[in-house]
C-alpha cells in the first residue's frame, strides 16, 4: 500500500485494472442471467420472431441454424408471432444464403410463405438487426422474438431495442454447440463482445 500511495502511476494503474476487471464480471453476470431467462415466459404475443443466421452449406441449414429454426418453428406453431423473419448473407462462392436458407427450412415445414420474409443482409449481427428494423418499421411493426444461441441475448436485446425495437430474447439450447467447451467460449465471446458493444459500440 505504501508503494502504491508513493507511485501515482502504480495507483492509476491499479485502479484501471480493478475497474477493468470489475467491468468483466458484471458484462458476463449480465450474459449469463439473459442466457438463463427466456422472454417468451413473460411475453405471449409480438409482431415478429427474428431468426439470426448462421452458417449454411449450399442451401442447407449448419446444425446451429437448424437449432434455432427449429425453436422459431415451435414459437410460431404456439401462436406467439405470425410472421417470421430469417436474416444473414453470404460467404463468396455460396449459391444460397443464410435467410434464404432459413425461410426454405420453415417452409418445408408447413410455414405458409407469406409467413416467412427472407432478408439476405448483414455479415455481423448488428447489420442484420438493422435491416430487419427498416422492414418492420415500413410495416408498421415493432416488436420481436429474437431467436439465437443462449449466449446471445443480452447483446441482441441491446441491439435491437438501440435500433428502436422491442426485442424478447427466446433461445435455443438445441444448437450445435452442445459441449461444455463450446458453451464457455461461447460465454467468454460474448462477455467480451457485450462490453465493446455497451462502450465502444462495436458490431
Amino acid at each position: 500500500m505504501r508503494l502504491i500511495r508513493r507511485h501515482p502511476i502504480l495507483a492509476a494503474l491499479g485502479a484501471v485494472a480493478l475497474a477493468a476487471v470489475l467491468l468483466l464480471v458484471l458484462s458476463g453476470t449480465l450474459v449469463w442471467r439473459a442466457a438463463h431467462h427466456d422472454d417468451a415466459s413473460d411475453v405471449s404475443h409480438a409482431d415478429a420472431i427474428v431468426v439470426l443466421g448462421a452458417a449454411q452449406y449450399q442451401g442447407t441449414p449448419s446444425p446451429v441454424l437448424l437449432g434455432r429454426l427449429q425453436h422459431a418453428l415451435l414459437l410460431w406453431q404456439q401462436g406467439r408471432a405470425k410472421l417470421i423473419v430469417t436474416v444473414g448473407s453470404n460467404r463468396p462462392g455460396d449459391r444460397s444464403t443464410e435467410a434464404a436458407s432459413g425461410r426454405d427450412y420453415l417452409i418445408s415445414r408447413g410455414v405458409p410463405a407469406e409467413d416467412v420474409v427472407a432478408v439476405p443482409v448483414g455479415h455481423t449481427t448488428y447489420e442484420s438487426l438493422q435491416a430487419v428494423a427498416s422492414l418492420l418499421e415500413g410495416m408498421g411493426l415493432h416488436s420481436v422474438f429474437l431467436v439465437s444461441d443462449p449466449w446471445h441475448n443480452a447483446r441482441i436485446k441491446a441491439m435491437a431495442n438501440d435500433l428502436g425495437l422491442a426485442g424478447y430474447a427466446s433461445a435455443t439450447w438445441t444448437s450445435g454447440a452442445r459441449s461444455e467447451d463450446a458453451r464457455g467460449r461461447g460465454y467468454l465471446r460474448e462477455t467480451l463482445a457485450y462490453l465493446d458493444y455497451r462502450l465502444l459500440g462495436g458490431h
